[in-house]
Formats: C-alpha cells, structure tokens, sequence
C-alpha cells in the first residue's frame, strides 16, 4: 500500500465541495449585505467601487449592484480631474470585459459598458468596435453585442457601407449568421434607396423599407450562393423572403364611400389606424362637419376602416349633388356624390396599390424568373426542403399570382406534406393568397360579387379590400368564426358560409344592408351566439339548418325576440 496515493471517496468529496459552497455563499451574503448598508447610508467611496467589483465579478447579473455602481462614478465626476477620470473608467472598460467572460450575454454589463463608454472623456470607439468583433467571432448572434455595435457605430460615425462591407464579411465566413442578414436588411435602404425623395436626416429605415433595384438584384445573387450551399439553413431564406417582400405601405386614405340611405360615411385607409388619436376631419360642400367616428367593430381600437352617422338631411336629397372631402394628417380624398345617385366612392384598387404585387421592370422580372429556375431545380435535388417550396411560392406570386395559381396550390399540398407540424400555417396563407387572386378576378371584372367556396379556407383576409361588395359565397370550407373584421363589409347584403364550422358570428355587426345569412350546416350553439346579428337592421332571412341550435325547443320564440326584423327563419 506505501506509495500509493489514497483516493477519497464520492462522499467525501462531495461533503468537501459543499462546505466549499456554503463558504463562497457565506462571503457572499455578507459583501452583498455591506453594499445594501452602504448605499443605504449614501457612501460613496472608491472602497465600495470595489466591493460591488468582488459580487459582480462572480455575478455579472446584479442589477442593483450596477446601479450602485453608477451612483458611485456618478459621484467620482464631481472630485476628479478629466486625466484622473480617463483612468478610472478605463479600468472600468476592462473590469467589464471580465465581466462579460463570465457571462457574455449579460444585460448588466453591456448596458453599464454603453453607459461608460459615453462618459469616458477620450472615448476610443475603435477599442470598442474591436470588443465588438471579438464577441461576435464567438457568437454571431449575441443580440446584446450586436445592439452595442449599432450604439458604438452611430457615436463614432461609422459609415454605412462600412458596416455593410462589415456584413458581408461575417455572412462570407458563416452563412448562418441570422443576426448578420437582419442587420444588412437594415442597412441596405438607407445606402440603396429606391427613386424618390431622400429620406428624413438621421432617419432609421425600417426593415421593411425597399431598396433599388440594381442593388436588389445582386443581393438575389447573394444569397443564393447561400442557400444552394446549406439548403436547410433558415438564415438566408429568411432574409431572401424579406428581399421579395413589399414596402411597408404608406398611410393614406384609401377609399371614400357615401351613402344617402342612412346618411353614413366610410373611409377606408392603406393599413389600421387610430382615427381617434389623429385629425380624420370631414368637410361636405366646402363646410365642416362635426361627426363621431367609429371603427367599423368595438374590438378594433386600430382598424382600416372609420365610420360616421352624418347630421340629419346633409346628403339625403336625392337632387341635390355634393362634394365630400375626408383630411388625415397631411393628406386628403374627394369624394363626389351626383344628383339622382343613392351612393359614391371614390377608391384606390388593390390593383393601383399594387398591394398583391408590384410591376416589375423586364431586368426584374427576367431575374426572377432566373430565381425561380434556380431554385426549382433545387428541389429535384432537395425535393423534401420546406423552405426552397415556399420560397418557390413566393417568386409565383411575385410574378405572376394568377397565372401560377394552379402550381401555387400544388407547392403547398406538398408543404402539408413535408411539414406536417405546420400545416395550420400553410392553410392560412393558402387561404390568404386564395383571396388575393379572387380579389384581383373581381376587380378585373368590375364586380361586386365575391365567389370563394369550396376552397378549404380557414381563414379570412383583406376584408377592407370587399367594402362594396354585395354577396359574399364563402361555403364548404374550414372557417371557425367569423371574426370582428367582417364587421368592414359596409355593404354587404347577402352572406352565405354553410357547410363551414363557424360557431360564432362576432363580425356580423351593424353591417346595414345585411338582409340575408346563410349558415346551415355550422356549428351554432346558442341562441346567444346569435346577438350579434341584433345590429343588423335590414336582415329578414336566417338559415340554421344543420346547426345544434336548431334543436333547441324554444328556438322560435327566443329568435322572435332577439331578431324581431327576420321574417323568414330556417331551422
């Protein structure tokens, strides 16, 4: 046995690594509670600098210890000279890097470093952004660092194409660098503008800003070394699908309806707003017109269409021809309601809004199509790979929407197929691209019937675009409700949904004209799933055949109560 060095055993060990525990937590507690009492008596000194150094410097997640800290800097400023306080927030920056070794997505550190490296009287905003580009070799999507960077770049006027070329390099060494794609959708629209006004000074184009297209072409090129380098990498699809996407839309009144009957208003706007919060004011014949607007359902604080009541007899004279002018903010929309005419609009199409999709230049198009190519021949190699299907869906639509729809279709049988967790997604955006194309058939026909069943939709979408529609199909599909945005089709008269699952009809709300409702073979309830419809004044027909409340024995006498104006029931 001599010579031999004796092992302790598992017990031992572990009674050993516990004392050492309740030591370290002991010394622990007791700085913590020495800082507690120092703040509390308001000292100040360089001794409790270094006494919140000992806690943080094990735990860089002390939020209150940092705020501590900066009280005690705070106070340091006041009986230091500038060379003295050069040092001593040096030191700082270098405690900090120890902190952010210990943790490196700690909050505390990167906000109290932003903080000093403000305060410092000769910042060295190279040794930050160097800082910067250390951590980032070691994760490329530490979000704390990256926000540090951007801060460090717009103190030191970092240019942007710096930052792209900056961009460039990281997504050159690992193309699944998300954080690197994100950052370069930021930055392109402020260096590659489209044509038009420049924009404000200092102005931070938002991600969905858009960019010219000579530069939007090679960026196509970009990332499609990307992704037939890792086909299943999302980073560079992601980014790719931001590339094909649309500007963020402008804000603008999009349509103005007016209607004698009933003598209401309704503006129609480019996205939701607050009609509320800004200045929606009306002017009928060059005068104004006080009124009290209302989104088009109470749920809606933020919606895309306001409606009004107008002053008894201001347009209720058929002969009499009037001028309408609707203003929000800085913009305005006339509306002309002629002699003899019952209603007016005066709107922009989906068409003219190009809000399905954008005309593309022949070098566009060309290059799309190109893409398109590319990566359908992706998939005979990759024929399981999720994202190049719906990105082939996406230059589809970006192309052509109504020529592909057929193959749009097929792609997205095959995404239920090989994304089966999913599935629900890809039902929504089917049903959303459905009604896009629907819409654009019906504008391309000037009609105002809106014919959509039988299409497995599950959900509803662009409802502001159907304001003057009078009869809306949607039967045999996969709807569940008919929720608070129905409520935007002012002028809708006869609304069919049977064969669906709908078990509530919220959206059927103050809808005017509404004078018949389909909704045999549903899933109503309860005759209080019904209310909703006591708001429509004109309706006279209700089917609710097929329905659980049809069962019910006093289904007659309730709905005569609830619904006095239906005269023709079907249960």
């Amino acid at each position: 046995q001599h010579g031999r060095v004796k092992l302790k055993s598992t017990a031992q060990q572990e009674e050993e690594k516990r004392k050492e525990r309740e030591k370290k937590l002991s010394s622990y507690i007791t700085a913590r509670d020495a800082c507690f009492n120092n703040r509390k008596e308001g000292v100040l000194s360089e001794e409790s600098l270094q006494l919140t150094a000992q806690l943080l410097g094990s735990n860089p997640d002390f939020a209150t210890l940092w705020n501590y800290r900066r009280e005690i800097l705070l106070h340091l400023e006041t009986i230091k000279s500038e060379d003295e306080l050069q040092v001593l927030y040096e030191a700082e920056l270098s405690f900090l890097e120890g902190c952010l070794r210990v943790n490196p997505k700690s909050y505390g550190s990167w906000h109290h470093r932003g903080w000093v490296a403000r305060r410092l009287p000769r910042p060295d905003w190279a040794r930050e952004l160097s800082l910067c580009e250390r951590c980032l070799q070691l994760d490329d999507r530490n979000f704390h660092c990256w926000d540090y960077r951007r801060l460090c770049v717009g103190v030191c006027g970092v240019s942007v194409q710096d930052e792209l070329s900056f961009t460039a390099r990281l997504i050159g060494s690992n193309f699944s660098n998300y954080s690197s794609w994100h950052y370069r959708s930021t930055l392109l629209p402020a260096l590659h503008p489209p044509p038009g006004p420049p924009a404000p000074p200092g102005h931070l184009s938002p991600p969905r800003a858009r960019v010219c297209e000579e530069q939007l072409l090679k960026e196509y090129e970009l990332v499609q070394n990307a992704f037939f380098t890792d086909p299943n990498d999302q980073s560079a699809w992601f980014y790719y699908r931001w590339l094909l996407g649309r500007a963020e839309r402008e804000e603008v009144i999009s349509c103005v309806f007016i209607s004698r009957e009933g003598e209401h208003l309704v503006v129609a706007f480019s996205r939701p707003v607050n009609a509320l919060s800004g200045e929606l004011v009306l002017f009928v014949d060059g005068q104004p017109v006080q009124v009290d607007w209302r989104s088009a359902h109470p749920r809606l604080q933020y919606c895309p269409l306001w409606l009004c009541q107008l002053p008894p007899g201001t347009v209720s004279e058929r002969s009499v021809e009037h001028s309408v002018t609707v203003h929000w903010e800085d913009g305005r929309r006339e509306c002309a309601l002629y002699a003899g005419r019952t209603e007016s609009w005066c709107r922009d199409t989906a068409t003219d809004q190009e809000l399905f999709r954008s005309d593309l230049s022949v070098e566009k198009t060309s290059v799309l199509q190109s893409e398109l190519q590319s990566c359908t021949q992706l998939l005979e190699l990759e024929p399981d790979n999720k994202w190049c299907v719906l990105t082939i869906i996406l230059l589809m639509r970006a192309l052509d929407p109504l020529g592909y729809e057929r193959e749009t279709l097929e792609h997205f049988n095959t995404l239920k197929s090989v994304d089966s967790m999913r599935v629900a997604y890809y039902s929504d955006l089917c049903s959303k691209f459905l009604i896009e194309n629907t819409i654009l058939k019906m504008e391309y026909a000037e009609a105002r019937v809106f014919i959509l069943s039988g299409k497995n939709l599950t959900t509803l979408s662009h409802l502001d675009q159907l304001l003057l529609v009078t009869h809306i199909n949607l039967s045999s599909n996969q709807l569940r409700t008919l929720p608070p945005h129905v409520a935007m089709l002012q002028c809708l008269e006869v609304l069919e949904v049977e064969d669906n699952q709908i078990d509530n009809v919220d959206g059927l709300y103050h809808l005017p004209r509404l004078e018949e409702v389909c909704l045999r073979n549903n899933r109503i309830g309860k005759v209080s799933d019904l209310r909703p419809l006591a708001t429509c004044p004109k309706l006279f027909k209700l089917d609710l055949r097929g329905n659980a409340v049809a069962e019910l024995a006093e289904l007659q006498s309730e709905l005569a109560e609830l619904l006095p104006t239906v005269r023709e029931l079907l249960f």
